[in-house]
């Protein structure tokens, strides 16, 4: 195990109606101006962005509002968010959405107190002062509520690329199971691929002797396993909502990737596909992930057997562990096609024609040397192999 320093101070509220209390954090982490940002009407048809304000004016809080966050969140909602706060004064971003909102939440806080251009920051600056953020949550997917990442999108190109700073951190994030109940199940299933995916990257490690965090992954996957199909064939279970939604966050916030290197390449191969076909994240992860794992598969062949058998249930061929390993991968790849992802580039609306594009971008894009780095390096013969897998 590596040296790490862990540092989550989120202040995490969990259960029924806890949106009413958004107001009590936002004071308690002295917010007086809020820009409220979430997505499209969702929010607005529930009444749940009703009673925010309610429990924003029940607290004296004065605040601004600024929807139409998209999926795969756009930089020109960022620019005018950061416009918004620096002519309004705010000083909290309250996000109430899922990882989309809560990601261009993000981007707009740390641009809201910097000099330059925020995308400066989604080229390799690290954020280190932004406004405070707290989040209401309505999809359990991507973990923003409890990380220090952002993710947005480009228009200028259409560059999709991350961001990293704990100030980015949520202040508050308020987790209420039910406010998913009404999901359609694609968009469900795409949440739980998304948790899945972000627990395989961090399971992909070059660091040895990992038990405790191996262990922990292992545990949240399992539970993935097991709730999935629950939440699909009862979206009104509230239970298994539950536990979707905590290990949505446990998956995200790196309490299981402490210590430990981390791969993260079919996030950024993923990632050129959702920006150029504005698929479900979590769909381009589904397609992505089985073709990157078994492209990889060499570089550690027992890493791959042993998250076969803990978690996949395989048994360990010890005369041929890449047999384990493929099985791992198929199963795993098995299990998102039964909960309704797509399973290659024709199903997710991918174009073979259009890979070229795709690795140039990959590689090149937006100051990019040529390869992309992970549990391996890929160049861009890599990356074009691993794309025409998915086909």
């Amino acid at each position: 195990m590596e040296n790490f320093e862990f540092y989550s101070p989120t202040c995490f509220v969990f259960g029924k109606d806890t949106e009413n209390q958004a107001g009590k954090y936002v004071k308690r982490f002295n917010g007086s101006k809020v820009l409220i940002h979430y997505g499209g009407g969702s929010a607005v048809r529930s009444g749940l962005l009703d009673r925010i304000k309610k429990s924003l004016d029940g607290e004296g809080i004065s605040y601004v509002e600024l929807g139409g966050v998209k999926p795969n969140p756009r930089s020109g909602l960022v620019y005018e968010g950061i416009d918004i706060c620096k002519k309004q004064r705010v000083d909290f971003v309250l996000a109430v959405g899922g990882g989309s909102v809560i990601d261009s939440a993000k981007a707009i806080a740390a641009g809201a107190l910097y000099d330059g251009d925020f995308w400066d920051y989604y080229q390799g600056k690290w954020i280190e002062e932004a406004l405070s953020v707290g989040t209401v949550l309505t999809i359990a997917a991507a973990g923003s509520e409890g990380s220090g990442d952002s993710v947005v999108t480009k228009e200028e190109g259409m560059f999709k690329r991350d961001a990293h700073g704990d100030v980015i951190r949520p202040k508050f994030s308020i987790l209420n199971p039910a406010l998913t109940q009404t999901l359609p199940p694609y968009q469900t299933a795409a949440g739980i691929t998304d948790i899945m995916a972000h627990l395989y990257e961090r399971y992909l490690t070059n660091t040895e002797e990992v038990e405790v965090t191996d262990r922990l992954i292992e545990g949240l996957l399992l539970t993935m396993i097991h709730e999935g199909p629950r939440v699909i064939a009862d979206p009104d279970n509230y239970q298994a909502r539950a536990n979707i939604m905590w290990a949505g966050t446990m998956a995200h916030n790196n309490s299981v990737g402490v210590g430990r290197s981390q791969d993260w390449n079919s996030h950024t191969i993923e990632h050129e596909l959702s920006a150029l076909y504005d698929c479900a994240h979590g769909a381009g992860l589904a397609v992505t992930m089985p073709a990157v794992f078994t492209y990889q598969l060499s570089h550690n062949v027992m890493r791959f057997a042993q998250i076969a058998v803990r978690v996949w249930g395989c048994q360990m061929d010890f005369a041929n562990p890449e047999a384990t390993a493929k099985a791992g991968i198929e199963a795993f790849r098995n299990f998102l096609i039964s909960i309704g992802m797509p399973k290659n580039f024709e199903e997710l609306g991918a174009k073979e024609e259009d890979i070229p594009k795709l690795v140039d971008i990959l590689c090149h894009g937006d100051g990019r040397k040529g390869s992309i780095s992970g549990f391996i390096t890929l160049n861009e013969d890599d990356c074009t192999k691993i794309y025409k897998m998915m086909i």
